[in-house]
């Protein structure tokens, strides 16, 4: 079947918003080539389970096709049209299962020697969307907080070596009650402008006492869903034939009542945590990784305006065998879970730069229970030292100016 052949019942396994909205669209997605099509019903069936600022970019892409004349059409997708499909990729139900078109696609494009024309056709689109659309500056500056080193005495390496290239780097700074002191200022956030989506606090351990208004994604919090999950891909390792792909596949497909996550919970960060252990590489057994994972994702997909995120100590380096067994609280590895941590907030920084009105965002990495903190911020000047006693008090003040 050709996208010209699409009609409204192909749609009716879809989440009624998702639904709704790929019908109300029909007429635009006819007009798209087979080779690029699902891609974007693939995002049209999650729709249901978006965050706000995803929804906006589904919504205004459609808006952007419906509004392309034939002749728009034919220039925008002339490089997709070249591609060829395999005959068993178009008879499938690829508008009832997308995604899994998606995955078959790329090893038919791999074993076609067409996956570097696919890569430039997708690039050349997605400037032209990028475009046509332009980037909403978010309502106020960005303000991401990481917090590292938890349960760490002291350390012979120098932190935040990444990071203070881009900001002040303060070696005395008081530490008293420091989490509080920051999940407080993000509550207050949090108060003053209350956004859906829009304040998070991520804990790579047992979660500090925090305010409502945030939403708050913990690695304790999910140990119930992690453990079903382990469990389940350990049955699905030991069926004949399952290899990586394969597992990936089934991953891909499973939904959070599949593991027995609260029906009465909102389903939007639902799928996003469940996306969270099924799509990140060792999120399901490092806690230092699953906090990084998590700001990545949320920093991506939500885009809120502030994000505290807390690093915990992972467990110590074993066997994937046994990793992949068992959660072992038991053998902490402190020390390196400070070098993640570290690594883990520059990354944080990377990806809260990659967001609309990056100029004006600020950030601040805090080694927990210690004097060392670098802040980054258009008022404060890069690659500067300061050994002023400060509190993060001051900090969130000189940071936020």
């Amino acid at each position: 079947m050709l996208p010209r052949d699409l009609t409204a019942d192909q749609f009716a396994g879809y989440p009624p918003e998702a639904r709704k909205l790929a019908v109300a669209n029909l007429d635009t997605l006819r007009r798209l080539p087979l080779s690029f099509l699902p891609s974007l019903l693939r995002e049209i069936a999650g729709f249901d389970y978006k965050f706000p600022a995803e929804r906006r970019a589904v919504t205004g892409e459609l808006s952007v096709l419906s509004g392309l004349t034939p002749a728009q059409i034919a220039e925008w997708f002339q490089a997709f049209s070249q591609l060829s499909v395999s005959p068993k990729l178009e008879q499938s139900d690829w508008p009832g299962h997308p995604g899994k078109f998606v995955e078959q696609q790329s090893e038919y494009l791999w074993s076609t020697h067409q996956l570097d024309a696919f890569r430039r056709a997708a690039t050349e689109y997605g400037d032209r969307i990028h475009a046509a659309i332009p980037p909403e500056p978010p309502p106020i500056n960005r303000l991401g907080i990481a917090i590292i080193g938890q349960g760490v005495a002291s350390t012979g390496e120098p932190l935040f070596r990444n990071l203070r290239k881009h900001g002040t780097y303060f070696a005395q700074v008081k530490p008293d009650n420091g989490v509080r002191v920051l999940l407080e200022a993000v509550a207050a956030r949090a108060a003053a402008h209350p956004l859906p989506y829009g304040h998070w606090y991520i804990d790579g351990g047992q979660p500090a006492e925090h305010s409502p208004a945030l939403i708050c994604v913990s690695w304790h919090g999910l140990e119930a869903l992690r453990a079903a999950l382990l469990r389940n891909m350990q049955a699905q390792i030991a069926r004949p034939g399952m290899g990586p792909e394969e597992l990936r596949t089934y991953l891909a497909q499973l939904t959070p009542a599949d593991l027995g996550m609260d029906r009465s919970a909102d389903p939007v960060l639902s799928y996003f945590q469940l996306k969270v252990f099924t799509e990140g590489s060792g999120t399901q057994i490092f806690s230092t990784t699953f906090a990084q994972w998590t700001a990545r994702e949320a920093l991506r997909r939500a885009q809120p305006v502030t994000m505290l995120v807390r690093f915990g100590v992972r467990q110590r380096q074993r066997p994937m065998n046994e990793l992949f067994s068992k959660v072992d609280a038991s053998a902490p590895d402190p020390a390196g879970s400070l070098i993640d941590g570290d690594m883990g907030a520059y990354y944080n920084w990377i990806n809260q730069q990659r967001l609309p009105g990056s100029e004006r965002s600020c950030f601040l990495v805090w080694f927990e229970g210690h004097n060392q903190a670098v802040a980054v911020s258009p008022s404060l000047a890069p690659g500067t030292q300061s050994t002023s006693a400060a509190t993060l008090t001051d900090l969130l003040t000189w940071v936020t100016a």
